[in-house]
Order: structure tokens, then sequence, then C-alpha cells
């Protein structure tokens, strides 16, 4: 998590053992991102231009008209959704990949976010691997197995490093 003045960006990196062009297929392609995103996509991500991205799990559908800002395969990934900037950075890591997504967020939904998007990374990596298991995402993530665990670990390392902050 770090502060940027008055807004917040959660950081997450995942490595994982499939290459960045494996990688980067998974992140832009629909048929891949319904394997395990929170949202659907009605084209490709990997070029830039708008795009309208579907809210899955949610109590209703949450449509957003967005843009693809930044798409530099497979490597960067920019895009906007539902008034954040998400920002997909590819990186070789051994014979994988150091996977690094910046979200600008609310405050009061980091931990939330962040034990979200963790599940959402591990459904991707089962993915990759060839063992999907399909998306936990919106409640069913919070009644899947670990994902209250998830969201109260994350509750409390981000209140220890906000208290840092304030210092």
């Amino acid at each position: 998590m770090r502060r940027q003045g008055e807004t917040w960006a959660l950081v997450l990196v995942r490595e994982l053992h499939h290459p960045p062009a494996k990688v980067w297929e998974a992140l832009t392609e629909p048929e891949h991102l319904r394997q395990w995103a929170p949202f659907d996509a009605d084209r490709s991500l990997a070029s830039p231009g708008p795009v309208t991205l579907t809210t899955v799990g949610a109590p209703a559908p949450q449509v957003s008209a967005t843009s693809v800002t930044r798409a530099e395969a497979p490597t960067l990934l920019e895009f906007t959704w539902g008034g954040n900037d998400l920002r997909w950075e590819l990186k070789p890591h051994g014979s994988g990949t150091r996977l690094t997504l910046w979200h600008n967020i609310d405050r009061r939904f980091i931990a939330l976010g962040a034990a979200g998007w963790h599940l959402c990374f591990d459904v991707l990596e089962r993915f990759l691997a060839g063992q999907p298991i399909g998306r936990i995402v919106g409640a069913d993530a919070m009644t899947f197995d670990g994902g209250r665990r998830l969201h109260a670990e994350y509750a409390t390392q981000f209140a220890d490093e906000t208290q840092e902050v304030r210092s």
C-alpha cells in the first residue's frame, strides 16, 4: 500500500511460473479473463482504446465504459476500471514472470481489494498451469475458504502501515 497525497495505491506482486507472453495473454484476452478476472471485457485489452468492462459477482452488473491507455506487449498494461487506474507490469523472472499490479483504490476498500486480487492471482496461476478452477470473485470470494481470513490479515497489515505513514 502506498500513499500518494490523498490517494492510495494498492501494490501487489506475484511471481508466476509462466513466461510473460503467456501471462500477457491471460491479462488481455476476453476468453482468458473469463477464467480468473473480476470483470469481463468486450474486446481484447492488448491495444489502446475504448473497452467496456462488466463486473462479475456483484449483486447487479456494473458496466464501465473505459479505456486502455497503454498496452505494450508483453510488459505493460494500463487501463481504468470503475474510476480507478490499474497498471500491470510484467518482468521476466527466471523462467517465469514477476507480475506487479498497481491499483489506485479508495482507502476504505484497500484490504478488501487486496484480498480479492490475491484470490484472483491464485486462480490465475491455476488457470495458467492448465488446472482451471473458475473465478472466485464478489460475494463468492468472501464465502470461499480463506477469503475472510485474507481480508482480516490485509486489514491488520494495512492498519499497521497506515499508523507508520501517519507517524
